[in-house]
């Protein structure tokens, strides 16, 4: 009996096709069978049935299809026939049905918005394309809306509303600052999904005024911005403040403590909700609560458990997200809002539909004639969607008809087909939330018998083994197979053999006498082919001695074999494996032919040993295990270096190899490993020995390659694991026959020394490398880009050439060759250099300062063009200087700082400057020469700042009720001082302060004396300067009035001066211990750290560092006994630090944060005039002037005359040595009591008129670097200022540029 079946799954290499339905056809899918067949039309692309278009772009609505013959193309736009010729801005392209609307020539994409249909149709049926329906995207401006500043008390909670603009698709949402920074969000400050910003509870550190949200359009690629809403948080600590400068005596102040909430929702309001999605989709759920402390949600649903493995918690787990929801995800989702005060919950109903999808889509048959087939177009979706039928894009009930189909439902029928049946046929499941369309062809063929295997394959099997050999064929209808073997054989049938569906036949286990020839037979009704394929059998291949268990001793060697028996036409690999791995890479294990050794075997090498035989039809395998045992105990032995080797020979000599050989020395116990051989050059280096080569301790003889004239001696060295044996005696010489160079010098350049010269230098070739005697160069250069010969010389061995009479700074294309007496190396490669640079032409133009604020101002430039610059342009330098204090109208030392920009950079930061000041700079262009002319000097002036502190405040002359306070004015008053604020208040004896008096003191006055005040009593006073911007940092001071003893009643009266209080005291928030006043002064690798405290005796401070901007923990250095000052060690340099200061026991309090900033920031200096040569030559000429005229006085004198030397000198005083004067504008007596102090590293400036160092993460490449600076790889600079003085190091990231903004939002986004 003939057996038939499918092929199993485990062989689908050799299933070309298989029939779907017993009663259609399946085409293979070969090329060449599918360019010969009909085939009605299926669309293979289309555009999204939803199309946002950028209104801005051409418009291409894709429509491609196959079929045979190839398919025509047709459009409808809104239901009607689209006329493409009619419209001059669309076409179609050539062979396919995309259309192409030029929107970028004059056309408005809100022209073509609509729904649109693409029908493909040739003679077999027409396949049509889902509606897609375009729309142009928006992006709409926000309206304009007056935003009022939010004033929050501390620890309530805020909503800043976004409301963003609608667009098309809907906008991405996200809350920056005026810097480009993406706001920080916690689980107490949150975006919610609707694009609005929630806080949970406001604290003092959200206070800020540029909360801005930003909506971005990705269609557009453009970003619309919010106008920016303020924030001021008003704190507990400035509400009693306030309270306490306000109250009277009687009255108790202090404001309560901020008052903790229990949960509240601020979305979704209510208790409870309703939420629908659709099937597949992602289901996000949210819940943001207001309370005191920050409330924890948690999400649960009512009857059931989360989906494992779908659900996701996102925003600090106020959204729920749960992906690809079905109908099963329906139900009641509860979220939970707890703190320790409470909770509240909200409930939100989900309901999931869903939009049409596939339970069986209808596919495409391929039929013969008189066939029967069905077309099954089955849909399912929340509501339950309608099916309908289209044949050829018309509904079936107004098709043409076709007595072969008949409709049932969701499914087509068709019975005893024609040809003339052919047609494309849709089906159409839609519901409310959207449908589906599917084409399905049905293909009447009538088609001869084709055979797709190639003829007289070869089908090579292992005896034993299966043999599959392949019949793929293709008729309509279904043709018949029968296997034949050999040429006049019978028809194949019987158990040993097994015919599958695919035409394939098997014999299950094949045998020497399968081997020949087969033919295999396709035939129906319309024809009859046959095709013949061959069978070979192979022997197997076998392991004939396989590899055995062994037991060795360690240090001993053991031997695996592996003996193979294989087919003489097949080719085998042998691999060895240990553990299933590969073998160690190491020198003791040797694979032979038949075998595996392992030599000097140690413990390590226990394991499993495989011997894998491969050929390309079948594979063995063979393993044994080896043992690694100690050698048993035997007497001590003794371990030394091995001897030198003996009786070098060379034999095999040739121009570039020879042979040696040796006999080892005594390996003392311990096995040789290794022998190294070394050479002599005794005609280049007489005495000097090189490394040559080294080979394994089993061999005595190795190939040496040599060079051309060398005069060769070699010994050898033998190691072991002890150590290196002493060299053998030298073998005998050899020497090689010279021959041209076999290399080049190398490390080849060309830079000019000079603007009219090019040196050419190179590495020259070592007497090893020449190969022979009369070792010159050749150096050829010629002008790069330039229709120009080489121009060559011939030099002597050295390894420099200098060209003269050169263009400035122009290419060369360069190559040096090395030649001997008997000709030339290879040709060389050329390199590329540069003739000299000269000095810069012209100077930068059009520089413009923005002064930013006080301390910061940036300068831009234009670029000087590229052909002035006569070299390689390096960069930039900003020279600037400080010409006179504003407040003071006091000029000093002229001190220029320089900062240099690398590359073709046109801007720069200036920072450090000194506020309420006027600079002048000026800019030039850098070259590897030297610099360019400076450009105009440009003058700006920086606004004021707070000023310093006062100088001192001194109290004196105390009586029973008065102090005498004295004060000096702000080493730095950054403007124009408008007045002194003076509070005070009574301390008593445990600490408690008394109320605080204020007064305002004109900006002229520097004494003040303070009457009727308590006696006995000591006193605290603050004391600070203010200028129009703001008050400056203020200093303390205690004072005691003296006591009366025959004094029994205290008075109180009004003084021009204040008003006292009597001495009643009030339980305040105290104001000790603190930590006040940390400086810090850094050097590259370690800043000293220095502090005020104020509190009780004995307590333990620690210092807490950490990296500026870093969310690291802080890390923390205790300070040894009460010391007020530390030294932090192992800083790296150039690195901004935040560091902070706090005292142990004592409830943490701990100091502010000050930012600091190492080296290397040096300053350097413009050289000071004393040192220039042309003013030492000039004073030297004045005093040769008064030394002539001494001389003439004193023969004047001697003959009797009188000459007026002083008088004269002082109607004819040289200008050059005149002091200069305030009034003029030139040099008056020197001071640096003003400029000249180091600035403080890390110092912050006021919050309110500069930008702090955490407001900007940008790099420092803005700020240039200094004349010693270096730049580094990154672009980034180390600048130092120059000045003759100490060095002042750079403020440093106090303020940086901007960054693009859709480079900023694009990253976050």
């Amino acid at each position: 009996m003939m057996k038939k079946k499918s092929i199993p799954a485990s062989k689908p290499s050799l299933m070309l096709f298989l029939c779907q339905i017993v009663s259609a056809l399946d085409v293979p899918l070969d090329s060449k069978l599918l360019e010969e067949l009909s085939q009605p039309p299926t669309i293979t692309q289309q555009s999204p049935k939803d199309y946002i278009v950028d209104p801005r772009e051409n418009i291409v609505i894709q429509c491609e299809a196959k079929g045979k013959p190839p398919p025509s193309f047709s459009w409808t736009r809104n239901g009607t026939h689209f006329d493409i010729d009619k419209d001059a801005q669309v076409t179609m392209k050539p062979n396919s049905g995309t259309l192409v609307i030029n929107i970028m020539n004059g056309g408005k994409a809100e022209a073509y918005e609509g729904v649109y249909q693409c029908t493909a149709r040739n003679e077999r049926g027409a396949a049509i394309s889902n509606n897609i329906v375009i729309r142009p995207s928006r992006s709409p401006l926000w309206t304009k809306e007056k935003l009022e500043p939010n004033h929050v008390r501390e620890g309530d909670s805020l909503v800043l509303h976004c409301r963003p603009p609608v667009g098309l698709p809907p906008p991405i949402i996200f809350w920056m600052d005026n810097a480009f920074q993406r706001l920080p969000q916690s689980e107490r400050v949150s975006q919610g999904l609707n694009g609005d910003l929630y806080f949970s509870n406001v604290q003092p550190e959200d206070t800020r005024e540029d909360y801005i949200c930003y909506a971005r359009f990705n269609h557009t690629q453009t970003i619309q911005q919010k106008q920016p809403i303020s924030v001021k948080v008003v704190s507990m600590d400035s509400l009693n403040d306030t309270i306490a400068a306000n109250l009277s005596d009687t009255d108790i102040y202090g404001a309560k403590p901020v008052t903790e909430r229990q949960p509240v929702l601020l979305t979704p309001t209510g208790s409870t909700s309703t939420k629908v999605e659709l099937r597949g989709n992602v289901l996000l759920l949210e819940c943001i609560a207001a309370g005191l402390p920050t409330p924890v949600i948690r999400w649960t649903k009512e009857g059931g458990e989360l989906p494992a493995n779908r659900t996701f918690f996102e925003n600090f787990k106020k959204t729920l997200k749960i992906i690809d929801v079905s109908e099963a995800d329906s139900g009641n989702y509860k979220c939970t809002a707890r703190n320790v005060l409470g909770s509240v919950h909200h409930v939100i109903s989900v309901t999931v539909k869903a939009a049409p999808y596939w339970i069986t889509a209808p596919r495409n048959l391929v039929l013969s004639p008189g066939e029967d087939g069905t077309l099954i177009c089955r849909a399912n979706g929340n509501p339950k969607p309608s099916i309908s039928w289209l044949a050829n894009g018309v509904p079936i009930a107004i098709a043409p008809e076709d007595p072969s189909r008949k409709v049932d439902g969701d499914t087509i029928i068709f019975s005893h087909v024609q040809e003339r049946s052919s047609a494309v046929y849709q089906c159409n499941a839609s519901n409310e939330y959207g449908y589906l369309l599917a084409n399905a062809f049905v293909n009447v063929l009538a088609e001869p018998p084709r055979i797709l295997t190639p003829a007289n394959k070869l089908y090579q099997v292992i005896a034993d083994s299966p043999a599959l050999l392949d019949c793929a064929y293709f008729g309509s209808p279904k043709p018949e197979i029968e296997w034949f073997k050999g040429a006049k054989g019978s028809i194949l049938r019987g158990n040993e053999y097994i015919f599958h569906d695919n035409g394939t036949l098997e014999i299950p286990v094949a045998q020497k006498d399968s081997t020949g020839t087969y033919t295999c037979v396709a035939r129906n009704e319309l024809g009859k082919i046959q095709n013949e394929v061959h069978l070979e059998i192979k022997d197997p291949t076998m392991i004939i001695k396989q590899p055995e268990y062994t037991v060795v001793q360690r240090y001993s060697q053991v031997s695996f074999e592996c003996i193979i028996k294989h087919d003489s036409t097949l080719l085998p690999t042998v691999v060895w494996l240990k553990d299933n791995d590969e073998l160690p890479d190491d020198e003791r294990f040797l694979v032979g032919k038949d075998n595996l050794t392992i030599m000097n075997v140690t413990d390590k090498d226990d394991g499993t040993y495989t011997c894998v035989v491969n050929t390309t039809l079948d594979s063995v395998s063979a393993s044994a295990v080896l043992t690694v045992v100690a050698a048993p105990p035997t007497p001590a032995i003794i371990y030394a270096r091995p001897n030198p080797p003996f009786d070098l020979e060379l034999t095999g000599q040739l121009e570039r190899s020879i042979d040696l050989s040796w006999t080892p020395g005594d390996e003392n116990n311990s096995p040789i490993t290794n022998f190294v051989i070394e050479y002599e050059d005794g005609l280049h280096e007489p005495g000097v020995w090189h490394y040559q080569t080294e080979v394994p301790g089993t061999q005595t003889t190795v190939q040496l390659k040599l060079s051309p004239y060398v005069n060769y001696s070699f010994r050898v060295i033998a190691v072991n694991k002890i150590g290196r044996s002493q060299p053998s005696e030298p073998s005998q010489q050899y020497l090689t026959k010279s021959a041209n160079p076999d290399e080049n010098p190398a490390n080849v350049q060309g830079i000019g020394s000079e603007p009219d010269n090019l040196v050419i230098t190179w590495e020259s070739l070592t007497g090893f490398q020449s190969n022979g005697p009369g070792l010159q160069y050749k150096v050829s250069w010629r002008q790069k880009d330039v229709d120009d010969e080489w121009t060559s010389v011939i030099v002597a061995n050295v390894s420099k050439y200098i060209v003269s009479g050169t263009p400035t700074f122009v290419p060369y294309e360069i190559k040096v060759q090395a030649l001997n007496d008997l000709g030339y190396a290879p040709e060389p490669s050329e390199v590329i250099g540069h003739s000299g640079e000269d000095l810069p032409m012209v100077a930068p133009g059009n520089v413009q300062v923005h002064v930013i604020n006080s301390t910061l101002a940036k300068v831009h430039w234009d670029p000087v063009p590229l052909k002035t610059v006569r070299g390689h342009l390096q960069g930039y330098k900003v020279y600037y200087w400080k010409v006179q204090s504003l407040s003071r109208r006091s000029r000093r030392h002229v001190e220029k700082k320089i900062l240099t920009f690398r590359g073709n950079k046109t801007f720069g930061m200036l920072p450090g400057l000194e506020p309420y000041s006027s600079y002048k700079l000026n800019v030039r262009v850098v070259n590897g020469k030297g610099e360019g002319p400076a450009s105009p000097d440009k003058v700006f002036k920086t606004p004021e700042g707070v000023p310093s502190s006062p100088s001192f405040l001194k109290i004196t002359n105390p009586t029973l009720d008065s102090l005498t306070l004295e004060w000096g004015s702000p080493t730095h008053p950054n403007g124009v001082l408008t007045s002194y604020i003076l509070k005070f208040q009574p301390i008593n004896n445990t600490h408690e302060l008394g109320p605080l008096v204020e007064i305002r003191i004109p900006a002229n006055e520097s004494t003040l004396i303070l009457k009727n005040l308590n006696y006995s009593t000591r006193y605290k006073f603050y004391f600070n300067a203010q200028t129009s911007v703001g008050s400056g940092s203020q200093i303390t001071e205690e004072a005691v009035t003296i006591m009366d003893e025959g004094y029994s009643e205290i008075l109180f009266a009004t003084s021009p001066v204040m008003h006292t209080v009597g001495p009643t005291f009030y339980k305040v928030q105290p104001l000790y211990p603190r930590i006040r006043n940390v400086t810090t002064a850094a050097a590259e690798t370690y800043a000293n750290i220095s502090w005020e405290y104020e509190g009780p005796d004995h307590a333990n401070f620690y210092v807490e560092y950490g990296v500026a901007g870093s969310k690291e923990d802080w890390k923390k250095e205790i300070v040894n006994g009460s010391r007020s000052f530390f030294v932090l060690k192992g800083l790296t340099p150039g690195t901004a630090y935040k560091v902070r200061v706090g005292a142990e026991g004592l409830s943490g309090f701990r100091s502010s944060e000050d930012v600091f900033e190492t080296g290397p920031a040096m300053a350097s200096r413009q050289v000071d005039i004393a040192t220039q040569g042309w003013f030492i030559g000039l004073m030297c000429a004045v005093a040769l002037l008064i030394l002539i005229l001494l001389i003439v006085c004193f023969i004047r004198r001697n003959k009797g005359g009188k000459y007026p030397v002083k008088e004269k000198e002082d109607a004819h005083a040289d200008p050059e040595i005149q002091p200069m004067k305030e009034d003029d504008g030139t040099f008056g007596e020197y001071s640096d009591a003003e400029d000249h102090k180091p600035l403080k590293k890390g110092s912050r400036t006021p919050s309110d008129r500069t930008v702090k160092k955490e407001d900007s993460d940008d790099s420092l490449v803005d700020y240039g670097e200094g004349v010693n600076g270096q730049f580094n790889e990154d672009g980034s600079f180390i600048g130092q200022y120059s000045g003759k003085k100490e060095k002042e190091p750079a403020e440093g990231n106090e303020s940086s540029e901007a960054p693009s903004p859709v480079n900023a939002m694009n990253s976050f986004v």
